[in-house]
């Protein structure tokens, strides 16, 4: 067996970081290839802001020169803290193989300081490519992970123990609580110095502007919190424009301060399933052609300011999202993923709401030293 590290510039390596996933998947009909430029992106120094304070690498693993494995391991350095991960795990079923290719990653990791490593996760923010999918309906969603189920006993025996369960929820609006929560949200929704509203497109700088203020001021604390801008925002929603509607983005102020948002974009991979992983000119037009027939949405972000938290606000955002989803007659449901057991409140608000429980995945940890 042999590990070859990547070259970002050999074309070669890099598809058959890509190409192995079809070898792994290929009994497996549930599974969605990945959209190339979606994982590579994460690995571009120059779209990745990540590498001004870490760095990433990728490996690939050879027996009789095929290739049967692959990895990614990156860290970040802030303010003198390092934390260390890896993620892009693939590998064929083999007793060898995930103890080589995990070893590898862990090595480097070392070299560059770290000494706790989560897996498998991403070189970028919790809503990509973050967990290992053990359990549920396998319908992989965009930018979820989705792993055979052997790959837990390979990451279990390699010494990781679980550190955060993360639950992902369906609902459908005919299932939606909307007596209980139109109670529940009427003390926001009817106090005149609260309004909520739909994104406008023709006003996408202000709403990034908006989005950025919130974010920076809810998100502060959080462990991992890097601040956003607002131009860097405002590519973000321009991009996002094809895969969502208006009233997928709702925003709430107190008169003319922006104190919450709760943002969603088309389940895309009822399209992507049939896309190869390519988002060539071709399968763009498919999409433009098709993307009225995605029945589903996927909640991406949801967010309060701390100074209007638990004064009704998140449930006055999911009635207006609600509305939102009655408007456009085209949406019957939506994913609520990303709800770690560490948030309970969260996790008792959804299952209020009436959606159901579909699928877990598992954030693992290791101690180095």
């Amino acid at each position: 067996m042999e590990i070859v590290k990547i070259s970002s510039n050999n074309f070669s390596q890099v598809s058959q970081f890509h190409e192995l996933v079809k070898k792994v998947y290929q009994f497996d009909t549930h599974f969605v290839l990945p959209i190339v430029e979606d994982v590579e992106v994460v690995f571009d120094p120059s779209k990745n802001k990540r590498f001004a304070y870490g760095n990433a690498e990728r490996w690939l693993l050879f027996d009789n020169k095929e290739c049967v494995g692959r990895i990614a391991a990156f860290y970040e350095n802030k303010n003198g803290k390092i934390t260390g991960a890896w993620g892009f795990f693939e590998v064929l079923e083999h007793i060898d193989y995930p103890q080589m290719l995990i070893k590898t990653a862990e090595a480097w990791l070392i070299e560059q300081g770290c000494k706790k490593i989560q897996a498998p996760v991403n070189f970028g923010d919790r809503d990509s490519f973050w967990g290992l999918f053990v359990d549920g309906v396998k319908n992989p969603s965009y930018l979820e992970n989705y792993n055979p189920p052997y790959y837990q006993q390979f990451i279990e025996g390699q010494g990781y123990e679980r550190e955060i369960e993360q639950t992902t929820y369906d609902i459908t609006l005919d299932e939606f609580n909307y007596e209980r929560f139109g109670a529940i949200a009427k003390r926001a929704m009817g106090n005149a110095d609260y309004r909520f509203e739909f994104m406008d497109f023709g006003k996408l700088e202000k709403y990034a502007a908006d989005f950025v203020a919130i974010y920076n001021e809810a998100w502060v604390f959080h462990e991992d919190f890097i601040a956003l801008n607002t131009e860097t925002l405002l590519k973000r929603f321009k991009s996002m424009k094809m895969a969502m509607y208006p009233e997928f983005a709702v925003f709430a102020y107190c008169k003319d301060r922006p104190i919450g948002f709760f943002v969603s974009i088309l389940e895309l991979n009822q399209l992507f399933k049939d896309f190869g992983g390519k988002l060539n000119l071709w399968n763009k037009i498919r999409f433009l052609l098709g993307r009225g027939k995605i029945a589903k949405a996927k909640a991406i972000i949801f967010g309060v300011v701390p100074d209007f938290q638990k004064m009704g606000i998140d449930t006055g955002l999911i009635m207006k999202c609600y509305e939102g989803m009655r408007k456009t007659k085209k949406i019957d449901s939506m994913e609520l993923a990303w709800i770690g057991d560490f948030n309970p409140k969260m996790l008792s608000m959804l299952k209020s709401m009436g959606a159901r429980h579909t699928k877990t995945h598992h954030t693992y940890f290791k101690n180095l030293f």
